[in-house]
Parts: structure tokens; C-alpha cells; sequence
């Protein structure tokens, strides 16, 4: 079964564990909010699952090194996500190099995310990390060369979707990613893109805020989900409150969420 988190706003952190299957962490906030950390070393103490990011896509550059292990060492997370560089294959690759060679709390899974500017340089990344010793890595939404390979469309947010799909199909295909490997999927441009996955044992999680942002402007899912992408993020939404409007759109879009990906 395919292992899903929605990250939400801070008001709403309890109630995710209601639908969560995992908590996903940034790390930052650790650091930024006395009720965020409070929640994670209660989701540790409850035995949840945790997966911790780098805070790449929300800072633009992973977090501190130093403040990374810190929250290591403290929350031992299940899996960690070391630090990637945007679209880079080669700074990633040596980042890659350098955290393999860390001490981490034994019942913590290094995973490293495939950065490139194409297919080609995503798997060189990937068979890069497995001789590297990785057990796991991770595939982001937001490759701009995922509109030149995706089916052609005037819609963006769509193109950029299929573009992962088609993506992940042809490294399946060329025997770079296969099914036994452990896969994450960070993020999505948008929300049905998961149901083209349903063959694919690979997948092991995805993240993604998308029911959550859309519901906070509220956009309501359809069967076929949405058609553009949420404006709305973690760095816009995360100390707003959230009104009981939102908050039944959330629940309605996390229910069709699983619902229209088959989850």
C-alpha cells in the first residue's frame, strides 16, 4: 500500500493525524515553532512513522547542515531526505557522496532525491545513490523539463504532470527504476496524477499538500480532481487559521483524494 502525508497548517496538525498514514517533517519549523516541535516529539512518542524533508523546495537551498543533524540525532526520524540542489545533477550527486558517509540513528533510511534538467541526468542520479549504498530515493513534481516530455498540453500544470508520469514510465522501461526499488514521490502539480501509478510497486509514498492548499481556497476536488495547480503553499498558509469552511473542504478533498488515486 502506497504511504500518504498531506503537510498542513500548523492550526490543523492534530487532526491530520486522522488521515496521514505518516508525518512529514520540515525541519525549519522545528526550529521556528515551539507547537510544531511539541508535535513531532509526540508523533515519536506515539510510534508514527516520520519522514523528515531538507526544507529544499520551501527555502529555495536545504536547510543548516548543523541544525539538519541536530533534529536527526533528536526525533530519529524513519526516513530523512539529505540535502539535493534544484536541477542539479552534480552538486547532488556529491551531496549524496558526503551524507552516505554520516552516522545516522540506526532506524533512520537516507533518501536521496534524482535532480537533473532531463531524463537522463534523473537516471544518472539514480544509479548513482544505488551504488552509493541508498536504499531509497525520491522523484520531485517541479522538473521544468517535465513540460517538454509530458503530453502536449496548453495547460501547464497538467503537461508538468504527465511529464513526471511519463518520466517515471521510461526510466521503468530502461530498467533504472525497478520494482523492487523504494520510491517517493515529493509533491504533485496535481492530484490525479497518482492514479497513473497504480501498477507500479515502486511507489512506496507520496507527500503533497494539494487538498490542503486547495481546500484553503476553496477549490473543491471533482472526480477528475483539478485542473490547476493550488497558489496557496506551506510558506503563505502555515500560521493562518483555517474556518470551518476549509476545514470541511480539507476533509472532502483528502477523502476524494484517495478515492480518485485509488489509495
Amino acid at each position: 500500500m502506497i504511504k500518504v502525508s498531506h503537510e498542513v497548517p500548523l492550526s490543523f496538525l492534530d487532526e491530520s493525524r486522522q488521515f496521514n498514514n505518516y508525518d512529514y517533517c520540515l525541519p525549519h519549523l522545528l526550529d521556528q515553532y515551539k507547537a510544531y516541535h511539541d508535535y513531532f516529539v509526540k508523533s515519536k512518542e506515539l510510534g508514527r512513522y516520520i519522514v523528515m524533508d531538507n526544507s529544499l523546495h520551501e527555502l529555495g537551498k536545504a536547510y543548516d547542515k548543523d541544525r539538519l543533524l541536530h533534529w536527526v540525532y533528536e526525533l530519529e526520524p524513519d526516513e530523512f531526505i539529505v540535502p539535493d540542489v534544484w536541477e542539479n545533477m552534480n552538486q547532488t550527486i556529491i551531496n549524496a557522496r558526503y551524507w552516505i558517509q554520516i552516522e545516522f540513528p540506526e532506524k533512520t533510511t537516507k533518501v536521496a532525491v534524482a535532480q537533473g534538467k532531463n531524463q537522463l541526468e534523473l537516471a544518472n542520479c539514480i544509479e548513482t545513490f544505488k551504488l552509493l549504498g541508498y536504499e531509497k530515493y525520491a522523484l520531485s513534481y517541479g522538473a521544468e523539463f517535465y513540460n517538454e516530455v509530458g503530453t502536449y498540453s496548453p495547460n501547464k500544470d497538467l503537461s508538468k504532470m504527465f511529464g513526471r508520469i511519463d518520466t517515471v514510465n521510461h526510466l521503468h522501461k530502461l530498467g533504472v527504476i525497478c520494482n523492487t526499488d523504494r520510491v517517493h514521490l515529493l509533491g504533485c502539480s496535481l492530484p490525479q496524477e497518482f492514479g497513473f501509478y497504480e501498477n507500479a510497486p515502486y511507489i512506496e509514498s507520496i507527500d503533497t499538500s494539494n487538498p490542503i492548499m486547495a481546500a484553503i481556497e476553496l477549490k473543491k476536488y471533482g472526480m477528475n480532481g483539478l485542473f490547476t495547480k493550488p497558489k496557496a503553499n506551506m510558506n503563505t498558509e502555515f500560521t493562518k487559521s483555517l474556518n470551518i469552511q476549509q476545514q470541511l473542504y480539507i476533509k472532502h478533498n483528502v477523502e476524494l483524494f484517495r478515492k480518485i488515486n485509488n489509495l
